[in-house]
């Protein structure tokens, strides 16, 4: 009898479950409801459309159980699905280019703020090249298109309410510019407690205490608030087909006439709806997604999505050789009918927070990539690693303030004089974490064109015209500080100690 009861314990226990799940459903619900009537005028219908996406979310993140994935199911994706660059770029350009440049639009995820780089405000607005942000340098970018052939391709910002204000006000320097700017808000849900369940927010204000109780859902938020804005619809009756997606701070991710030519000349029953920029991964990269297959469908797999026990194997260079770049390449009509048809599912990501008072959150967030499997005829294309130049730290933004690169039209394109294509490995100690200490350090920017390796760590400051070459290190041991002289040439050398150099 005792495999009887089991049975009926383990029905019990999915009801039970079931009831649990209800419940903090209805709670859920009557909260939203309370917060929800404290909104007013165009406000309130602007909240009801995110927290329907919310709930939404919410219901799904209370049925999942245990990992998205079983690590038995992964598939290495099949060859034709992962496409080379150098096979897309082969077929050539038609000579109509023209057309195929007025299906697209450029969007940037420009939600995130410069806080991890001590900066105030929306990141776009961070200075990283001959006083151009990276806002100026994709206006530049597009403009230039929109000049040479003659086109209309518009920009797309995707801000949050943490940037929405900031990069209003800055747009306006823009007018006179030949790229009409459209924006729109990723949506603004709240934050719940780790215990209850329920909202920490106890109104809508986003100042003082309550200021904390909401954020931005990840940038898998874009297809409903892009679909809610009615941005899309609008695009869609002008004629454009495709969007291209990457987020702001990704110098390399350009407009690519060869995979854009790719995605307009498929027949039209086999139109590819979604395109992935993947990367061959070095071991810098051992976080980034990597493509699968699962289920006979090409799937985005986070590191987030790994069970402990597998986390080694999906770090390995050799089993998962490449990693999203997050430039993706959309179809527009694609995206309003998963819309429409509530279709699009992206695995959740359960971010932990602990708020300043100490308190425990969690914020349920989706990654864009993630809903690669909803899309029809998707494809991967294996681009070279120029296309990922993310700034992420004041030691990518050394990079890409150096003489390593030189700026074109917006674009940053690798030096010629560099003998070999691979970026040198920086790495700036805490004193170069902020923008404004970093700057201070740097009478000028180093010659970099023949380094390796740089690791620079304590209080050190270089003078104008400088070069360093090779594998250099410079560690100023604690209360100590180094002054690289001007004009100094350091090639692999490691300098340590005090060395002050004042002027006499």
């Amino acid at each position: 009898g005792s495999l009887l009861t089991v049975g009926v314990v383990g029905k019990g226990m999915a009801q039970f479950e079931e009831v649990m799940r209800q419940q903090l459903e209805s709670s859920m619900d009557t909260e939203m409801d309370k917060l929800l009537n404290t909104a007013t005028g165009a406000d309130r219908e602007v909240c009801r459309k995110d927290f329907a996406g919310f709930k939404n979310l919410f219901h799904r993140f209370l049925q999942v159980k245990g990992p998205s994935v079983e690590w038995i199911k992964i598939q290495r994706p099949p060859e034709d699905s992962i496409q080379p660059y150098d096979k897309i770029s082969a077929r050539g350009l038609p000579n109509n280019v023209a057309n195929s440049l007025n299906k697209l639009v450029v969007v940037k995820l420009n939600g995130g703020l410069g806080t991890s780089m001590g900066c105030k405000g929306p990141k776009s607005l961070i200075s990283v090249r001959n006083e151009n942000t990276f806002l100026d340098l994709t206006v530049q970018q597009i403009e230039h298109l929109n000049k040479t052939y003659n086109t209309d391709v518009p920009l797309v910002l995707m801000n949050s309410f943490n940037t929405d204000e900031d990069t209003k006000k800055i747009l306006q320097k823009y007018t006179h510019h030949r790229v009409k700017i459209h924006t729109f808000n990723q949506s603004r849900y709240p934050r719940i407690n780790k215990e209850s369940l329920l909202p920490v927010a106890k109104n809508l204000s986003m100042t003082g205490q309550s200021a904390d109780g909401w954020y931005p859902p990840g940038h898998g938020d874009i297809y409903a608030s892009f679909y809610n804005s009615g941005l899309l619809d609008q695009l869609i009756t002008q004629g454009k087909e495709y969007i291209f997606v990457s987020n702001i701070d990704n110098l390399g991710a350009t407009v690519d006439l060869n995979i854009l030519h790719h995605l307009v000349s498929q027949p039209n029953g086999k139109r590819c709806e979604f395109v992935m920029e993947v990367t061959d991964k070095t071991r810098a990269d051992v976080k980034g997604g990597t493509l699968i297959q699962y289920e006979g469908k090409l799937r985005l797999l986070e590191i987030a999505q790994v069970p402990k026990a597998h986390v080694d194997e999906f770090k390995s260079v050799s089993k998962f050789k490449i990693f999203n770049t997050n430039n993706l390449w959309i179809s527009l009509p694609a995206i309003k009918r998963l819309q429409e048809q509530n279709a699009m599912d992206m695995e959740i990501i359960v971010n932990p927070k602990t708020l300043d008072g100490g308190l425990n959150v969690i914020q349920l967030e989706t990654a864009v990539g993630a809903a690669i499997k909803c899309f029809d005829n998707a494809l991967g294309i294996n681009v070279p690693r120029s296309r990922f130049l993310p700034v992420k730290t004041t030691s990518d933004l050394l990079l890409v303030m150096s003489n390593l690169y030189s700026l074109d039209a917006g674009s940053l394109t690798m030096s010629p004089k560099r003998e070999f294509p691979t970026t040198p490995h920086v790495k700036l100690g805490s004193s170069f974490t902020k923008v404004q200490e970093y700057l201070t350090r740097f009478e000028s920017i180093p010659d970099m064109l023949e380094l390796d390796h740089l690791t620079v760590s304590g209080d050190v400051t270089f003078g104008k015209n400088v070069s360093l070459k090779g594998t250099v290190i410079i560690i100023a041991n604690h209360g100590d500080r180094i002054d690289i002289p001007a004009g100094s040439m350091l090639e692999n050398k490691i300098v340590s100690g005090n060395l002050r150099i004042l002027d006499h």
